[in-house]
């Protein structure tokens, strides 16, 4: 048998488990990336658990249009012996030797309650449902957003090993030049010994892009919520095409689309309804009750039920008998009474017994009650002006707020719009440099084979072509980073 301290060593190892049970695909494309973000990561799971709480408030909100009911019941034992009631005892009413006894009880109640605020209740709280669910699909936007800019990194990333193998090879390439021409003569040790330094930066660049790409996966696999330890290579490629949108068209897609401005016009919509629910403490409210209860109560014996019966008919004895000798009396006697009526028999005994033979199912049912109450508010010390106010206030707020978002959308998607164009052709300009700086490159490397150059102009000239290179690359993601802005404003994908 596992001990608990046992359990707890092999904690951390079971889910560890769990978590390597969660594998990537070994090419992994942009959809499954943010499919797989939608399904396990941890942040965006958390706020999607708001959908199911938030439809068991309206289920909550519908029944509290339905009555109430309540059931209780219990057992008790109350010991022999002399009770009190003020400065008396039992004992002092000739109630003696009283006996411990059992009782048990039950009751059933039935409640219903209605007010204007309970009638909202339903309206409110699907108010609310569509603002989570908003909620909810600003958080999924959020998160596809952020895959798609982790995505994008790693292909940067990419892209930059890619330059700097590319580097390398060509420092190589020009390292095995001056060693050639080194060894007929042409050059000194010192164009080597340069070819050689460049080559080792050239490595150490190489190094740097490759542990960039390491870090950006890892980045990428948490977000997705998965272990960094696995991996993968991207197949998802993203084009430079000439941005051919309008402001005005993708301004009407943001208008109905954007996340965060669809979250803000369902809160408001629950403000409206939060309104007319502050209202409601204006209006009267209506409560019917009824229930129904019942008890038992027998004795650990009925000696003393017994007794009692037994002197009850001692007394009716007793006064027959003072009645006849009152007839007696008389001028004119009347007939004695039967005194031998009175007597205490077995079956009055069984009587008692069976009549006290009650607990804990035989209940004695109590009268049923039903109650209806109507309550009108009067003066609360002007509470329920300053919530009605409070609520006003608030679906203000959310308005403007609103009206804030409608002006950061325009304006972000009109200046999201030049940029797109701006880095558009900027990256066709750096694409059309790197094509210029690479025929300057092999220029520069044949005139140097000819001896026409010195390895420092080779060199600047290899300089020229890994910038414009690196310069190309820049400016291809930064128009790709800039179009994934704009499907994030308007909640839709442009690509």
């Amino acid at each position: 048998m596992m001990t608990r301290s046992t359990l707890l060593a092999l904690a951390p190892l079971l889910f560890a488990a769990a978590a390597s049970a969660q594998e990537i695909p070994a090419a992994l494309s942009l959809n499954e990336a943010i499919e797989i973000a939608r399904s396990s990561n941890p942040s965006f799971l958390q706020t999607r658990n708001d959908e199911a709480l938030a439809d068991w408030d309206v289920r909550q909100a519908w029944g509290q249009l339905m009555p109430s009911a309540s059931a209780s019941g219990g057992v008790s034992w109350q010991g022999s012996g002399e009770q009190q009631f003020g400065t008396l005892t039992l004992g002092d009413l000739g109630f003696g030797n009283q006996p411990s006894y059992y009782t048990s009880r039950y009751s059933l109640g039935l409640n219903y309650s209605l007010s204007w605020a309970t009638l909202l209740g339903p309206k409110q709280a699907k108010a609310q449902r569509v603002a989570t669910l908003e909620g909810i699909g600003a958080a999924e936007a959020g998160l596809v957003a952020q895959v798609t800019t982790g995505y994008i990194d790693l292909l940067r990333r990419e892209d930059a090993v890619r330059i700097a193998r590319l580097q390398l090879e060509n420092n190589e390439a020009n390292l095995r030049l001056a060693e050639g021409r080194l060894a007929v003569g042409s050059v000194t040790p010192i164009d080597v010994g340069q070819a050689e330094v460049l080559v080792g930066r050239s490595q150490v660049a190489l190094l740097q892009a490759e542990n960039g790409v390491t870090t950006s996966r890892m980045r990428l696999l948490q977000l997705l919520g998965l272990p960094v330890d696995q991996d993968f290579t991207t197949t998802t490629t993203f084009e430079l095409t000439e941005p051919t949108w309008d402001a005005e068209t993708l301004t009407a897609m943001a208008m109905d689309g954007n996340p965060t401005l669809r979250q803000r016009r369902s809160s408001t919509s629950a403000a409206d309804v939060a309104v007319s629910s502050a209202w409601s403490q204006y209006m009267p409210s209506l409560t019917l009750s009824t229930g129904w209860s019942g008890f038992t109560r027998e004795a650990s014996n009925t000696d003393f039920q017994i007794a009692q019966a037994q002197s009850q008919v001692a007394g009716q004895i007793a006064s027959c008998v003072q009645t006849n000798d009152l007839y007696s009396r008389l001028a004119d006697p009347l007939p004695p009474i039967d005194c031998g009526q009175f007597a205490f028999t077995d079956a009055q005994a069984a009587a008692i017994n069976q009549s006290n033979n009650q607990f804990p199912f035989n209940f004695v049912g109590s009268p049923p009650t039903v109650s209806l109450n109507l309550s009108i508010p009067i003066f609360t010390g002007l509470s329920r002006q300053r919530n009605i106010e409070a609520a006003r206030l608030q679906r203000d707020d959310l308005r403007q707020a609103v009206r804030e978002q409608e002006l950061t959308v325009q304006a972000d998607i009109a200046i999201g719009l030049e940029n797109v164009r701006t880095l558009y052709e900027s990256a066709l300009l750096e694409e059309r440099n790197r094509e210029l700086a690479e025929q300057q490159l092999n220029l520069a490397r044949q005139r140097y084979q000819l001896g026409a150059i010195t390895f420092v102009e080779l060199s600047d000239a290899q300089t020229l072509f890994a910038q414009a290179d690196a310069d190309r690359t820049i400016a291809l993601f930064l128009y790709h980073d800039s179009v994934t802005n704009l499907e994030a404003l308007i909640g839709a994908s442009l690509r």
